[in-house]
């Protein structure tokens, strides 16, 4: 029989369908989630009565989400099915109704995997260290038969909230000063194609939609779009069609990378600035959370508009709990995850963009011109390489470099004056990921040789 340790990840519940994964474990899994939603309630002298349920458009979402929602019935919490979603309305909904939630998702991952994230009230992260050791425990008792059911069976009930989390999404804009720009977004057969069209429909952009449809098969290319090849299409559509902007979204929508009008993509953490920069004027001394392997450019422009930048680990976790710590205002990540105070600390691709559009019609620039100042430097990009022991290859690495000023926040960073890099160990893999960041091209490719050569030597 599968088990749950084989599924159960940092941030999520992940797995293949049904070898890993299949409705007799999302069912224990209900039951551990509900058990672990009581008694986080519990503690905080607050009561649970319901979980709230999305789904992303992977086939095997309908069985293993109807299992799930039996699971927590039979712990006596109604479940309210919010149908098809992404996973930005989960935590919408979840904020705005005050009661925990799932998402059956496995994001960008291929089409024989599915998945579920988790939250609590108020969209509140749950993670390794913050419940999904409990859920797990919880869902291994109900598996081996010792978890009793409640005396009474929750119910189940549907709701649609879509109209409502567009309206949310509009509300981070000034609806009236935004211009007839032309988008085409590529959604890749992913939950960009539902939410996309219902928060734009009614704005004054023109918009195309590229493989719209629902379709948890991914038949046009994976919903991965920090992989350039996932890319082409857009960027050569956007120049085809004359267009002012594209939008890749991943497969659960909570992502998304930018292109310009001449088909040259932005990294997250140029929107990352981007979007600070807007936030900011909005919020005067706003504090504003990046994680370490986002560009030096990110806490310039955050200084720069009278901002506060915060340096965090990498991870959803950790921007969100330091963001609720600081009272930041906005947070980004490098792999294009943005978080909003006024979303509950929650990410979302779609406010993300939305917030661009609005810089681009209000200043009356391009993306390309929009971008400009906020590319200052050469980055290597995130290159992964494997070794036998990753922990050795960072205390060497460290000793090359002992006369520059180091820190270990989260693997090694090391500041070189007017270059930097981080060598961070990977979770799952016996990798070392290297990000490096330096004035221009030719320094960024001589210091990433350098340090390079040091990992296999």
């Amino acid at each position: 029989m599968p088990s749950l340790d084989a599924i159960f990840k940092a941030y999520d519940v992940r797995g293949t369908v049904p070898d890993q994964l299949d409705p007799e474990l999302a069912h224990a899994i209900g039951v551990g989630f509900a058990t672990f939603a009581r008694e986080e309630s519990e503690g905080r002298g607050e009561s649970v009565t319901r979980v709230l349920m999305a789904r992303d458009m992977r086939p095997s979402g309908v069985e293993l989400s109807a299992a799930f929602a039996d699971g927590v019935r039979s712990q006596g919490l109604d479940v309210v099915d919010l149908g098809l979603g992404s996973t930005d309305l989960l935590y919408f909904a979840s904020g705005s109704m005050g009661a925990p939630g799932v998402m059956f998702t496995a994001s960008h991952n291929p089409a024989q995997y599915n998945g579920a994230k988790f939250c609590l009230s108020g969209a509140r992260p749950v993670g390794e260290d913050t419940g999904l050791g409990r859920i797990r425990e919880v869902g291994e008792a109900s598996l081996a038969g010792s978890v009793p059911a409640a005396a009474t069976t929750g119910t189940i009930s549907s709701l649609d909230v879509l109209g409502a989390f567009a309206d949310h999404v509009r509300s981070f804009v000034d609806v009236s000063s935004l211009a007839p720009l032309q988008i085409v977004a590529d959604t890749a057969n992913g939950m960009g194609g539902l939410i996309v069209p219902a928060v734009f429909s009614s704005l004054p952009f023109q918009l195309e939609v590229m493989y719209g449809e629902l379709d948890g098969t991914f038949p046009n290319h994976p919903a991965d779009p920090i992989q350039p090849a996932n890319t082409e299409d857009l960027r050569r559509r956007v120049v085809e069609a004359g267009a002012d902007v594209g939008l890749a979204f991943d497969g659960d929508a909570d992502r998304v990378f930018l292109v310009d009008e001449k088909g040259v993509g932005l990294s997250g953490s140029t929107t990352t600035a981007i979007i600070a920069a807007g936030i900011l004027d909005k919020n005067p001394g706003g504090t504003v959370i990046h994680n370490l392997i986002c560009s030096r450019t990110v806490p310039e422009v955050v200084r720069e508009h009278g901002g506060t930048p915060v340096r965090t680990r990498v991870g959803h976790s950790f921007i969100k709990q330091v963001m609720a710590e600081e009272g930041a205002v906005f947070g980004g990540e490098h792999s294009a995850h943005y978080y909003f105070r006024d979303n509950f600390r929650a990410d979302s691709g779609i406010i993300a963009a939305l917030l661009v559009l609005e810089q681009m019609s209000v200043a009356g620039t391009s993306l390309s011109e929009l971008r400009a100042p906020f590319e200052r430097y050469a980055d290597s990009g995130e290159i992964n390489t494997r070794v036998d022991d990753p922990a050795a290859v960072i205390e060497r690495v460290a000793e090359h470099f002992s006369d520059l000023p180091q820190d270990r926040l989260d693997g090694l960073t090391v500041d070189g004056g007017d270059w930097w890099f981080n060598l961070r160990p990977s979770n799952t893999e016996p990798l070392l990921r290297l990000n490096l960041e330096a004035p221009d091209a030719e320094a960024c490719t001589r210091r990433t040789e350098e340090v390079r050569a040091l990992l296999t030597a």
